[in-house]
This record gives structure tokens, sequence and C-alpha cells, in this order.
């Protein structure tokens, strides 16, 4: 039956609906500027009216819930774009840095010293005898070999800051993942009666899921969403089983997380590995998994999958690197190969990375079929005596015991062999005046060196020799008479005779004054066609234009990444303001909230001060 006491009840209940509206509006004022944080609606009802007649009567209000402005799917939208951000920010920087490194404008860059150093060749050409042009060549021959050097080193640094960087955002990674687990363990229990809403522990599992989705791509998942129009038209919430994905593998299931995997052991590069271990104890590589979020820019730049030689086998930076490689390599055999056809008096080639019976079309090198040809001068220039090498499936560069056979059981041929067989290159019936008397060839193992020495009677006479090649590039190779060595863009630098001494450094082909044909085929090489290959794949093409194609490729990419990038921010930048203008605190609209509640309040009070009042009335009257 209703009384004055229930009349005291409905004012209290008004009171106390006003002072929870002030708190909530508090709270989202303080939290304006929080990251993160959704605002909180207070939600009120008609308290069960008492049954009386002559009908019922209102018995005030009620709290039923409060609740945060949330819609899921415009979060998600957002969490999508954040992370499609991410990645094109961590593209768009680390790219610009990359093509910084290739400043090919204003007279600055490796093919500004290219041209220079083919000058300076055109220079000695001019004036094959200058000692001066010859500390000029070595000079400038050493300032691109160290510009390439230098740009290798940049991009293998690039490469190895991406490592550490790969690592450092898998820990964190690792530790989001851990604290939302334990957000939905406190979460759970905080609404395990049915009633509460735990809205701001969901808002920092939502802060941390927007920053797993930047980070790797993450998609969370939570039971079924469901929407709330009566309250407003903009809250969709999700409730139930929770869980946190990548390509299909849970990071986050419910209360509990699984960390994903980082080994470095075994590469002796130390590369950061990535792998995902199955509860069966099953470690799944997880690196090539990873394709969104910043994490995924950078394995896309670094590489994801490392090969059994340490190396990645994909990667933008690593392609760079290759690309490079393989310039520096064609570069440097091309530039051997022309040099080898200027007169000497002994050569030495290089540490081979194959043995002396293993076929050298099958090496992996830049050796191609046919031949080349050794010749031998007199000390007046003039040509004794000429003999051609044939480079075929089963040429290898020794054959010293009988046994050795090729892989399908050929006896090969071999490049020494060939050049100590007893022939009369001269055709003057005369034994003692041939290739196999005036070269003494020899094979080192296990340094895997080709020696060549004049014998010495002809030596003491002033022979000499060359190598010219008819396009097996088997000088370039193997570097038996060069001017550069190394193999790679790391390591390619001016023969290390020619930097103590560069008067050693020949302008001609014939041993005779005047001739300058080495120099001018120097000059030359930078119009004419080059073998560039990587082991696998061989390609053709002028220095040049190799060159201009490698740094087209990373011009092309930033400036892909940067347009692609400006489009992305737009649309983040419209998704986040419409994800702001759903959740986000409107200080105008919470101060006219506080007012609105301020006069609940003090209407409400003045219920309880009329009852007051109708109480003191009732009292008076008894006595």
């Amino acid at each position: 039956m209703a009384s004055i006491f229930n009349a005291l009840n409905i004012g209290y209940s008004g009171l106390n609906a006003a002072q929870v509206g002030i708190d909530t509006t508090g709270h989202n004022i303080s939290n304006a500027e929080t990251a993160g944080y959704t605002r909180q609606r207070v939600v009120t009802a008609a308290a069960t009216p008492v049954s009386i007649e002559p009908g019922q009567r209102g018995n005030g209000t009620q709290i039923t819930e409060i609740v945060r402005v949330f819609d899921s799917f415009v979060y998600n939208q957002y969490k999508v774009a954040s992370q499609n951000k991410s990645y094109s920010d961590e593209m768009k920087k680390n790219l610009q840095e990359l093509s910084t490194y290739f400043p090919d404008i204003q007279n600055n860059g490796i093919k500004n010293d290219l041209q220079n150093y083919f000058n300076t060749w055109q220079s000695l050409a001019d004036n094959p005898s200058n000692s001066s042009l010859k500390v000029s060549l070595a000079q400038q021959t050493q300032t691109l070999t160290q510009n390439i050097n230098q740009t290798r080193a940049k991009i293998s640094d690039l490469q190895n800051s991406l490592n550490d960087q790969v690592a450092v955002n898998i820990e964190e990674v690792n530790r989001i993942a851990g604290q939302i687990a334990a957000l939905n363990k406190s979460i759970t229990s905080a609404e395990s009666n049915g009633i509460n809403n735990a809205n701001d522990l969901r808002d920092q599992r939502g802060k941390l899921e927007l920053t797993l989705s930047s980070l790797i791509g993450a998609k969370a998942t939570e039971g079924q969403i469901t929407s709330n129009n009566v309250v407003d038209s903009n809250i969709s919430e999700g409730n139930g089983s929770y869980t946190i994905q990548v390509s299909g593998f849970n990071l986050v299931d419910g209360s509990s997380f699984h960390p994903i995997g980082i080994d470095k052991t075994g590469n002796k590069n130390g590369y950061n590995d990535l792998y995902y271990q199955r509860q069966d104890g099953v470690k799944i590589p997880f690196a090539e998994k990873i394709t969104a979020g910043k994490v995924g820019a950078l394995l896309e730049l670094r590489g994801s999958k490392i090969g059994s030689d340490g190396e990645f086998e994909d990667g933008f930076l690593q392609d760079t690197m290759t690309n490079m490689d393989n310039f520096t390599k064609g570069l440097i055999e091309a530039t051997n190969s022309v040099y080898a056809q200027s007169a000497t008096s002994k050569m030495r080639s290089n540490n081979l990375s194959f043995s002396d019976t293993q076929s050298l079309l099958s090496t992996g090198e830049n050796f191609k079929a046919g031949t080349f040809d050794v010749v031998a001068y007199d000390i007046n220039g003039k040509e004794v005596a000429r003999r051609s090498i044939t480079i075929n499936e089963k040429t290898v560069m020794d054959n010293a015991s009988a046994t050795n056979l090729l892989s399908d059981g050929i006896t090969p041929n071999s490049i020494v062999d060939q050049l100590t067989a007893q022939k009369d290159d001269n055709a003057d019936n005369n034994a003692l005046n041939d290739i196999n008397n005036i070269l003494n060839p020899v094979f080192t193992i296990p340094a895997n060196t080709l020696s060549i020495d004049l014998s010495p009677s002809f030596d003491s006479q002033g022979y000499t020799f060359a190598i010219e090649d008819n396009g097996t590039n088997f000088a370039g190779v193997t570097g038996v008479n060069r001017f550069l060595d190394g193999n790679n863009g790391k390591n390619i630098s001016l023969k290390s005779d020619f930097k103590s001494d560069p008067s050693q450094i020949n302008a001609f082909k014939l041993p005779s004054s005047g001739d300058n044909q080495t120099a001018l085929d120097m000059v030359n090489l930078q119009f004419a066609s080059v073998s560039f290959t990587n082991g696998l794949t061989t390609s053709d093409d002028t220095i040049y234009s190799y060159y201009d194609t490698m740094v087209t490729k990373i011009g092309t990419k930033a400036n892909a990444v940067i347009s692609t990038n400006e489009s992305i921010t737009a649309q983040y930048n419209a998704i986040k303001q419409e994800q702001d203008s759903i959740s986000g605190v409107s200080i105008d609209e919470e101060m006219a909230n506080l007012i609105r509640y301020q006069t609940s309040y003090g209407a409400a009070a003045k219920i309880i001060t009329t009852i007051d009042q109708m109480m003191t009335t009732l009292l008076g009257i008894k006595a």
C-alpha cells in the first residue's frame, strides 16, 4: 500500500538517478582526452509500480545499467584502417630512407662515379704512358668501389635494423596478448551476474586490440554481436567467447594466450625467425603468416623466409641487395675479362668456390660454353703462340687424376690439361715454342686457385701472355688477370697491387709502346652488353641500363607506397572521425547533460523537502 514513506522513496530514487548521472557525466568529462575511452550513458527506467486501487501508482525510477556508446562494426572498420595505415606508414618511412642511398641526381651517386671512372679510362687511353693518369684512375676506381661498398652496407644495416625491430614488436605483441587475456578474465568476472557492464575494462581491452591490430593485423572476434536501439542506435556490442587470431592461429583464446616465438639460434646472420608452437610442441614457421600491420611491413622489407645459406629468400631489401650484388659482380667480371687481354708475366685466380673436378658449367658461376684464346708475346710485343681453350659440359679446372669422372661417368677435359697438351700451336714443327712450353699452369688445392706462370726460360727472355675471351667469361669469373677484386657489393675493390702501385696498371693489350687497346676496350665496356647473373637467372644488359633499372625499381616502389599512403591516411582520418563521433566524448554535450542532471537533482531534492514538510505537518496534527 502506498504511503507517505513511499513518496519519500520516489524522491530518493530520483535523487539517486541524478547523482549517478552526474557521476557518469563527470567520468566522461574527466576522460575526454583519454585514448581509447568510450563515452558512457546511464540507462534508467520506471521502477515497478505499486498496484493499488483505482490503478497502479508510480514508484519512482531505477537505474537499469550503465552502458558505453560503442559500435562494433564501426570499431572494426577503424581497426582495419589503423592496421592499413600502420603498414603503409612503415613502408613509406623505410622506402624513403632506402631511396636516399641512391642519390643519382645532381652529380651524386654510383652512376656518376661510373661515368667518372670510364672518363678516366678515356683519359688514359689518350695518353697510355702517363703515370699521373694511372694514379687518377686508381683513385677514381676506389671512389666507385667504396661508394658501392658503403651503399650495400647501408642497405644491410637497414635490414639489420628492421630485424631488431621485428623482435621488439613481436615481444610487444606477446605482452599485449597477455594483458588482453588477463582483461578477459576480469571482464568475465565483472559481468558474471548478467547485470553489470565492465565498461572501463572493455575500453582497456579495445585499446589493446587496436594496438595489436596495428602491429600485426590481428583480428578479434567475440561471440554474438547484439544491438541496443532502445538506448542508442549506435550501440552494438559483442558478448561471449573471445579470440584473437592471425592467419587462423589463435594468439588469445579467452583468458589464455599463445605467444609467438622468436628464434635466431643456428642462423649465422642472427636474423630473428618467428614460430608458433602448437600444444603438441610442433613449431610452425610464422613469419610468412604475418602480412599486415607494422610487423607485416617490416617483414616484407626485411624478408620472412630464411634460406639454408642464412640469407633471406624474399624481402624487398634482400632483393635490392641481390640486384646490387648482381650488378657489381657483372661489372667486376666484365672489367676483369677485358683486362685479362693485357699481357702480363703471371696470372693468379681468386680463391674459387668450386673444386678442380666440378664441371665449370654446373658451378653456378657465370661460365659459358665456348672458347677463349691464350696468347703469348715476345719481348717486342710480337705474338709467338696462340691456343684456343674449349669450355663445354665436360670441362673442369684440373684432371690430374685419370680416375676423375663427372657424374655421368665421362672422363672430363680440363683447363690445365688443355694448356699442357702437346700441340704445335705455331704449325712450325717445333715442339719447343708452343703454349705448353711457354706456360706452366697449376691448380692448387685446397685454396682452389689457378696459377699460370711463364716457364723460367721464357720468363728470362721477357715473354708475356694474355687471355682473349670469345664469350666464355673464364677470365671474368676466375679473375686470373684482374683489375678489380671481389665478387659482390660487399667486397668489390681495386686490386691490391694497383692500390699500392698504380703504375702497374696497363692501358695496353700488346706489350709495346703506345698501345692503348685495353683502355679503349674499357671505355667501350660502358656501352657493351654485359651478363648479370645470380647463379639461377641471367640477363644481358648494359652497365648503365642494369643500374638504372635497379634504381627505378626502388623509386617506383617508394612512389607507389607514398601515393597509396595518402589515400590510406585519408580513409583512416574519415573512419576515425566517424568512430570519434560515436564513442568520443563531446564536452558541449556532457556539459548540457550536467546541467540537465543538476536540474533533475534539485527537483528530486524538492520532492524530499516537500515530503519532509508534509510529515512535519502530519506530526503536528497529532500533537
